[in-house]
């Protein structure tokens, strides 16, 4: 793909689920993700519902109080299968109530997917949330490779794992294949990429199992921009040993990200020390926060 030049005016980013639901909120928390990107484009504001939490009820109610209705959504992204991220689809596709909703993920989103620590269990997309579940509600755009949602937003598509320290999952997961159960390297994991005018770019990710230092240099590759104004989403540094946690947040640092936005999958110990290094820069997400860039 070629380097995405295009910029948008700016974003706002709305935390419509976050695992955290802030102090004294009526807000809801759940486990899980769910933002609602509001591009500022020339032709009016665009609206990209990145994942969907582990249920529609949280983020139909927060929603409600926000005052910000289902139907302005244009086009969900959803970032990786795991439950969390996807489990509230159909509750979502419905509220939403468009044709032909698009549903942008990898191709492989759909997958078998399980863990067997303590037990085996299925983590994967459930099963209302497939496709054929969702009829003529959602057209699924199922690409693997970085492509443009909209000029100035792309998705980065399956991100390069090059960095060393990243190279091994923090998750340990598996998948069907050929009758066998085999481990799954999640590489369907994709974040989304905003090019803002004389601001540089905000990369939003969902758990970031490809890694975040992976993610933001595929960012910077893509765009041809070295100025990372924000990255926002779970980093999944939960289950992280504490050398991979100080040489994520040293490399982010090394990439001059200039704020933070965490929270999910991040983990105290990740929060903390990205607190020490970022200082002010480090913000906690939480149900209902608003970002504007």
């Amino acid at each position: 793909m070629t380097k995405q030049k295009a910029s948008v005016e700016g974003v706002r980013v709305t935390v419509l689920t976050e695992d955290y639901a802030g102090y004294d909120s009526p807000l809801w928390g759940s486990h899980g993700i769910s933002l609602l990107l509001e591009i500022h484009a020339p032709d009016g504001p665009r609206h990209i519902l990145f994942d969907v939490s582990q249920s529609s009820d949280a983020i139909l109610h927060n929603m409600e109080l926000l005052g910000i209705s289902p139907t302005c959504i244009e086009a969900v992204f959803l970032s990786h299968c795991h439950y969390d991220h996807t489990g509230g689809l159909a509750g979502m596709v419905k509220a939403i109530g468009k044709e032909d909703l698009p549903l942008i993920g990898h191709p492989t989103l759909f997958r078998p997917h399980y863990i067997v620590e303590p037990m085996i269990r299925y983590i994967g997309v459930p099963s209302e949330s497939h496709p054929e579940q969702l009829g003529s509600l959602a057209r699924p755009v199922l690409v693997g490779s970085p492509f443009s949602l909209m000029p100035g937003v792309l998705s980065t598509g399956e991100v390069e794992r090059a960095v060393s320290f990243e190279k091994s999952l923090t998750l340990q997961t598996f998948t069907e294949e050929k009758g066998e159960l085999v481990p799954d390297e999640i590489k369907d994991d994709m974040s989304v990429v905003v090019r803002i005018e004389k601001k540089g770019i905000a990369v939003i990710t969902g758990c970031s199992h490809a890694g975040i230092v992976n993610i933001v240099q595929q960012a910077v590759r893509l765009t041809g921009e070295n100025k990372v104004c924000a990255v926002i989403g779970g980093l999944h540094l939960i289950d992280a040993e504490t050398d991979r946690v100080a040489r994520t947040a040293e490399a982010l640092k090394e990439l001059q990200v200039e704020d933070l936005y965490v929270g999910h999958c991040t983990g105290l110990r990740g929060e903390a020390h990205l607190l020490g290094l970022f200082k002010d820069r480090l913000h906690k997400l939480y149900s209902g926060m608003t970002i504007d860039l």
